[in-house]
């Protein structure tokens, strides 16, 4: 198989320790790589190994140590690896004199389903620069685990393991044997069954809670089917998958049935674009958002392709880090479970470090701008990322979404450079001000001609005269005011005023001076 690049520790960290493990890597692990050969013993004795120069990592299967040993001493140019299930040191030493790394691959694992895993990491790849993406299962497991701090598995409607999360020591064995593509132990298999829970998540779309069963091994868990929309208005939805989520130690998070929902009607996005290979679902998001140029294709067919309805008003939210967290958080694919959980036709995309978030038909905006607060919250406490949201809504029609969205970015572009002229949640209405005096007094600010070259001077040489100038100006001229302001006697600020008016051999009466002085001010 050969597809585009991935680095091999990205592959690895795809694995999980779960599967394997690093014995060596003596040229590192970024190496790149975008293929994978199978060889076993019949290929080596009959010399119909394929030569390394073909593929960038090899499995090994049911090759000896001795096999093993003369098909890379055969090799003109090393693999980037080798896939082995207890590698003997001889191996690992000839193959790290190669320059090969050497993986150490569970012996419980299955090989068809270790090589089924890294044709999928491989063929599903998504670079974060490229414009086609949410289409990475393993990326989606790992998003909800760290958001409702629990193990996550995703399966196909015939319980084979297509991604998962990170494992750590309190994966259980049912959760351990499936990612190694073996049975599960019988007892639990028949337990799991006698309950219902296959066909509880087969009839539905809820949440289904399996209790833990210590006896067993069995820790607690969530889960929930991945079911497509209907073909027919009068047909069922099919189901295609299941997602698991395995606790530990830790609670899950108090929202995360809610985030599973969301996770559900993601997941069976990224399985039917895997399975019907459309291109650009992400890239018509965002050129419905006006992210890129794209080809001039009408917000009508935009709409089509997304099968979203064109008219009634739309809401656009727009997301950005005030302090982000320490932890590696896959932002967009978090923000995109709460909001596919809120509303299934929700869409997603990613637009440099901002985030947006397109509602087509939007009943109420308050309903908007409560998810955003209550979003906003969660990801505060669940993760310790701190966001800000700025709401645009109603939007007529998604033909107006691109506009919307970059009065969007005019309002997180003036928050931050002021981070605390706004709240976390802001709509354009409340904005509007704020930004509108921003943006006037930053183009002032960067051109020296347009403030008043006094401003500058009294600033300079007597900044206390210029403070009391910006409290007494803000202030309306009201002097009980801007005494208070400063806490001062109404006296002192008087006498301040008349110093100033001296100083810069004019009247604070004259509104054109007040307003030149207040944005020179402001500006400086």
């Amino acid at each position: 198989m050969r597809a585009a690049a991935v680095e091999l520790g990205q592959l690895l960290l795809a694995l999980d320790a779960t599967m394997v493990s690093v014995r060596a890597a003596p040229r590192g692990l970024d190496l790149p790589v975008a293929s994978a050969a199978l060889i076993d013993s019949d290929d080596v004795r009959l010399g119909l190994a394929t030569a390394a120069n073909s593929a960038d990592v090899f499995f090994l299967l049911g090759i000896t140590d001795d096999q093993a040993l003369r098909w890379l001493g055969e090799q003109a140019d090393p693999p980037v690896a080798i896939f082995v299930k207890e590698p003997t040191s001889n191996l690992v030493d000839r193959a790290v004199a190669a320059g090969s790394a050497v993986v150490a691959v569970e012996p419980r694992a299955r090989w068809e389903r270790v090589y089924r895993l890294v044709d999928h990491v491989l063929e599903h790849h998504v670079d974060p620069a490229a414009d086609d993406a949410g289409t990475d299962l393993f990326g989606l497991a790992q998003s909800l685990a760290e958001r409702i701090h629990g193990m996550v598995s995703i399966e196909d409607a015939q319980s084979h393991v297509l991604a998962y999360s990170a494992s750590n020591e309190e994966a259980d064995d049912l959760r351990r044997l499936s990612i190694l593509g073996r049975a599960g132990p019988p007892e639990h298999l028949a337990w799991i069954g006698q309950w219902g829970i296959f066909d509880a998540l087969r009839a539905g779309s809820q949440v289904v809670r399996v209790a833990e069963r210590p006896e067993l091994g069995l820790r607690p868990r969530l889960a929930i089917g991945i079911h497509q929309p209907p073909a027919g208005a009068r047909r069922p939805p099919v189901f295609v998958g299941t997602i698991w989520v395995q606790e530990g130690s830790q609670p899950l998070a108090q929202d995360a049935e809610d985030m599973l929902r969301g996770a559900a009607v993601l997941a069976e996005r990224i399985m039917s674009r895997l399975s019907a290979r459309p291109s650009g679902q992400a890239r018509r998001v965002q050129q419905l958002l006006g992210l890129i140029d794209g080809d001039h294709t009408e917000v009508s067919v935009l709409a089509r392709e997304l099968g979203l309805p064109a008219g009634g008003d739309a809401a656009v939210i727009g997301w950005e880090s005030v302090l982000p967290s320490d932890r590696n958080v896959r932002l967009a694919d978090v923000i995109a479970l709460g909001a596919n959980a809120f509303r299934r036709d929700a869409q997603v995309a990613a637009g440099g470090t901002r985030i947006y978030v397109l509602l087509p038909q939007i009943a109420t905006t308050r309903s908007v701008t409560s998810w955003a607060r209550g979003t906003i919250s969660a990801l505060r406490a669940e993760l310790d990322v701190q966001l800000r949201a700025v709401v645009a809504a109603p939007v007529a029609g998604l033909a107006g979404v691109a506009a919307a969205r970059a009065e969007v970015d005019r309002v997180l572009d003036s928050a931050a450079r002021h981070p605390d002229s706004l709240g976390p949640v802001a709509s354009l209405t409340e904005a509007r001000t704020t930004v509108l005096l921003d943006e006037i007094v930053s183009r002032i600010g960067a051109d020296p001609r347009l403030v008043d070259p006094r401003i500058r001077d009294l600033r300079e040489s007597d900044p206390q005269l210029a403070e009391t100038l910006r409290v007494y100006l803000d202030s309306f001229g009201d002097i009980a005011a801007a005494a208070h302001g400063l806490q001062v006697h109404p006296n002192t600020v008087r006498y301040r005023v008349r110093r100033i008016e001296k100083l810069l051999s004019t009247s604070l009466s004259d509104p054109d001076v007040r307003l030149l002085f207040s944005l020179g001010l402001r500006a400086t």
